[in-house]
């Protein structure tokens, strides 16, 4: 079976999928559903797990038994903040290990700051956690944070939230064919169409959550990036027919023809 393996655990599922931005907790486990997803992200700083007794916590909607919880670091700014929301993560999740970080340069773009990201992975992947990282997509900082010991590297494809799509198929394909841990893409995924190319150029998966959440209709987009995922997977497996620039080729055979 063609699975993800991350941190030493299968998925079936390519596409993992964010959980902020819905109107509301019932049309996020509608998408998530739709999408096929098994791991799901959770913005640590912006979602009630549990920090909040008394507001709906997104725990009752989506069960970490049926899901697999990817904390994460949105909205931080530096190694210290990033390292210190995980922590709280670790706590309020009995102990979880699988996280997702990401340090970001500035509030406009926010661009990943890589000199900060690699500071925070190497201190947590020295106190256990199986980290995720985002990061830009620079095949020599995507190796470099290989080389600390994240589980998987997550280079954007275009600026988060920004739906432009893939901008640089080249550097992805020189990130995938350089490092040997699960490469997907994160941030910039517009449609399902932009899904299909990142798994096509090779790549291990995708996580997205604006594409999904910001469409007018979510549940059904995340049933469109689910196909997606999965067709991209199967062309890059089945190997596509090369590009011949002016060479016509006939799909039917030219042999016993009537004459």
């Amino acid at each position: 079976m063609d699975t993800l393996n991350i941190a030493g655990k299968a998925y079936n599922s390519r596409l993992l999928v964010g959980t902020g931005k819905y109107k509301d907790f019932e049309q996020t486990r509608a998408a998530l559903d739709a999408s096929g997803c098994e791991i799901v992200t959770v913005a640590i700083r912006r979602t009630n797990i549990g920090q909040d007794a008394n507001a709906p916590s997104l725990l009752d909607f989506v069960p970490p038994e049926q899901f697999t919880y990817l904390p994460n670091t949105a909205g931080c700014y530096s190694a210290e903040d990033a390292v210190r929301t995980l922590r709280l993560a670790r706590e309020l999740l009995d102990g979880h290990k699988l996280v997702k970080l990401e340090v970001l340069g500035d509030p406009h773009t926010l661009y990943p700051n890589v000199i900060e990201t690699i500071a925070a992975a190497r201190t947590l992947v020295k106190e256990g956690f199986d980290v995720m990282v985002y990061t830009s997509d620079d095949p020599i900082i995507a190796k470099q944070l290989e080389d600390i010991g994240c589980v998987a590297v997550m280079p954007l494809a275009s600026l988060i939230g920004s739906g432009m799509g893939i901008l640089n198929p080249w550097n992805l394909q020189i990130i995938r064919d350089t490092i040997k841990v699960p490469v997907l893409v994160d941030a910039g995924v517009g449609t399902a169409s932009d899904a299909a190319i990142a798994m096509e150029l090779g790549c291990d998966g995708i996580l997205m959550n604006t594409a999904i959440a910001g469409a007018n209709n979510p549940v059904l987009m995340a049933s469109a990036m689910k196909k997606a995922v999965e067709a991209g997977r199967e062309a890059f497996l089945a190997g596509r027919m090369a590009k011949k620039l002016y060479s016509a080729s006939p799909s039917s055979p030219t042999t016993g023809l009537i004459s």
